[in-house]
Formats: C-alpha cells, structure tokens, sequence
C-alpha cells in the first residue's frame, strides 16, 4: 500500500472555495477502486493551509485517481489555480 501526503498552500479569500473543491475530492475519491482513505484537512495555526492525506493499493490505483475526469476538474483546473505553495510526497505504508 502507498500514501501521499500533499501540503499546499492557498491564494489569501480563496478557503471557502478550497473547502469546496476538498469537499467534492472526497466525495469522488473514496469511491475509486483502489483507494482506502482520502483526507483533506485544514490547519488551524494557518487556514490558508491544506492538507491530503490519500492511501491507496498500489501505483496503478494511484494513477488511476489522477486520471480521473474529476481531478481534472477539481484539482488540475479548479485548485491549482488558487494554490501558492505545493509540497506532495509519496510513502510507503508500513505494515
């Protein structure tokens, strides 16, 4: 099993937005194939702070996510444009 843990950073004004596109991310998310937990959270020292923690089977359930019409959507052309700062790394998970 592998996890990600994505770290970003959002535009000042833009949380409640964020919050929405986290909402929607879970929603679809969970119902992958593949997928056994995914998180968004939301720091409370600084709320333009945001954090995925995702955990999935394997690298093609991984993919899988990404290639989904959703994260296009949601992600590539919904958070990318508020994001200020990205920081994602891959772990395996230990059993």
């Amino acid at each position: 099993m592998i996890a990600l843990i994505v770290n970003f950073w959002v535009q000042p004004g833009t949380e409640e937005q964020t919050k929405n596109y986290v909402h929607v991310m879970q929603e679809n998310t969970r119902k992958e194939p593949g997928c056994r937990l995914y998180v968004g959270q939301q720091s409370h020292e600084d709320p333009r702070h945001f954090c995925f923690y995702e955990q999935y089977d394997d690298q093609p359930a991984l993919d899988a996510h990404r290639a989904a019409p959703y994260f296009d959507e949601y992600v590539t052309r919904g958070l990318n444009t508020v994001i200020e700062r990205r920081q994602a790394e891959l772990f395996t998970v230990i059993d």
